[in-house]
């Protein structure tokens, strides 16, 4: 039996953060992984991540991945995958599946760092060819090249459901519906915005009927519900779709946990079944740590912080460093754990209905049930000002972890302050340059650089593009508004793209100087996006 210092269950972006952590201080560790490749939800993720530069803001998901694989390699941390491990005992032993034969392991310490799986949603024809999750439309996509349809339905409006919606319509299909029985939006309007100004239908109170087709998914039936759930009579519609994506939650994998006795508790606020643990992720089983979705279903960026926490608890469960060293590198990344943790997607507002942000402006109830502003709510937030020249607007109205912009303007033009989840506000006495770099870093796509003195009767408008192919200079087309219709014909008049911009190209457009406030988009006659 081989025995490490550390054993982690999980290559995700909570365990290989983990295994470097722990690693840093001289422990041997070793990762399992039950995947051909290591890295988690990691590597499908091609969006820009949010939160401030201690949080690998406005960094890709993938590129975070090789980073920490990276640093794991570089510390001697052994990754093993295609290793399912399928029994994990009180005495620190686990069973592991590789290849053929069960083999047998002994930590001094486990870390568990499984994650999550997607939930579905039993409906007539579910269980049809061409209804999958959105999680596994992401893999086919962004791992392996593969479209999973022509004609896209998603069910779910939360954060998964907004960025593979997005991510879908890249890879050249089309989003037919976005469809959720909830009465608002579940994930960031900054999200929901960028779907909704290339076209794409918000169907919310709606729930899937059936899928409709023999032996693969033809199309659809859904329908209107009420405050109850049911269904409305006489509100059914069918669409044309070859693919149904559910993207209805996550479960945490917590079967190790239960398996090995651990304290477990059910807590729907954390995704379901989940195991009590202290602030440094330690189980009822002592020497036993969680890090992750399988503690508490969050976004990537605090399942890494959650654990370089628990790498470091570990460290110091076996002796490596003292209780003061851990008190004081826990405590900052606790305090950097708990920035991210505010604002209105805070776990403790799940299921709330908040109606005005920290600072009192009033959430667009718009926004919340058809993914877009109206023309006459948007100058009513901080980050949208009417100034000569060119300038910053930034269309962000929730209190959402997220500081880039900030740090890219070379002229200070955009300040948010201390508090991550403030609203971004641009300064007026600021001279803007122009140079886009707020326009690019954004995570949520949501700044734009508006010059309404572009030229005698147009206005200019320099908006994030992250379609292939590039539109060139010159080429005409119609510049659509925030909820995707054509307000008016555009010519492109630059296109900037630089290694600087992590492929977020800048389109800047020119349009009738009476629609600078309202063109968001530009639409090719041949562009499918």
């Amino acid at each position: 039996m081989k025995r490490y210092d550390l054993i982690v269950v999980g290559a995700g972006p909570a365990g290989l953060s983990a295994a470097v952590e722990a690693a840093k201080y001289g422990l041997k560790v070793v990762v399992f992984d039950e995947n051909a490749n290591p890295g988690g939800q990691l590597f499908k993720q091609v969006h820009k991540f949010f939160g401030s530069k201690e949080h690998k803001a406005k960094i890709r998901g993938f590129r975070i991945g090789s980073q920490l694989l990276e640093e794991a390699n570089n510390l001697g941390v052994e990754v093993v995958l295609n290793a399912t491990v399928a029994g994990l005992f009180q005495d620190k032993e686990i069973t592991v599946r590789i290849k053929d034969s069960i083999q047998h392991y002994k930590g001094d310490a486990i870390l568990v760092a499984t994650g999550a799986a997607e939930n579905m949603v039993p409906f007539k024809g579910w269980t049809l060819p061409g209804v999958i999750g959105a999680g596994a439309a992401q893999t086919m996509m962004n791992l392996h090249g593969v479209v999973p349809g022509q004609k896209i339905l998603m069910l779910g409006s939360g954060n998964v459901g907004l960025v593979v919606s997005y991510q879908l319509l890249q890879a050249g299909c089309e989003v037919v519906a976005l469809v959720d029985a909830a009465p608002k939006i579940g994930g960031y309007g900054v999200h929901a915005a960028k779907l909704a100004r290339t076209g794409v239908p918000f169907y919310l109170s709606h729930t899937i009927i059936k899928a409709e087709g023999t032996d693969c998914v033809t199309g659809v039936t859904i329908a209107e519900v009420d405050k109850t759930w049911k269904t409305i009579p006489g509100t059914a519609k069918s669409l044309a779709v070859d693919t149904i994506c559910l993207a209805v939650g996550l479960s945490p994998m917590a079967q190790l946990l239960k398996m090995a006795g651990c304290i477990m508790e059910d807590n729907p606020k954390k995704g379901g079944q989940v195991p009590v643990c202290n602030a440094y992720g330690e189980t009822s089983l002592r020497g036993v740590f969680v890090a992750g979705d399988v503690s508490g279903v969050e976004e990537a960026s605090s399942a890494m912080i959650e654990g370089r926490i628990a790498g470091i608890a570990a460290a110091e469960y076996l002796g490596y460093i003292d209780k003061a060293v851990l008190t004081e590198v826990a405590e900052a990344l606790e305090s950097a754990l708990s920035s991210l943790r505010q604002g209105m997607f805070a776990v403790e507002n799940r299921g709330k209905n908040i109606e005005k942000t920290d600072e009192g402006y009033v959430v667009s109830q718009h926004l919340l049930k058809k993914g877009y502003f109206q023309d006459a709510e948007v100058e009513k937030y901080p980050g949208v000002t009417r100034q000569p020249g060119v300038h910053a607007v930034i269309e962000c109205s929730q209190n959402i972890p997220c500081n880039p912009c900030q740090d890219a303007c070379p002229r200070h033009c955009i300040k948010i302050g201390d508090k991550i989840t403030s609203l971004p506000v641009v300064d007026e006495t600021a001279n803007c340059s122009g140079c886009g770099m707020c326009v690019a870093a954004c995570s949520g796509q949501a700044i734009f650089l508006v010059n309404e003195g572009y030229e005698a009767g147009y206005a200019s408008i320099t908006i994030p593009y992250e379609f292939l192919p590039l539109p060139g200079e010159g080429d005409r087309g119609w510049a659509l508004d925030r909820g995707g219709s054509k307000v008016c014909a555009a010519e492109v008049v630059k296109v900037q793209t630089a290694p600087v911009f992590d492929h977020t190209s800048l389109l800047t457009i020119k349009v009738p100087v009476a629609m600078a406030m309202k063109a968001r988009f530009f639409k090719e006659d041949n562009c499918h996006a």
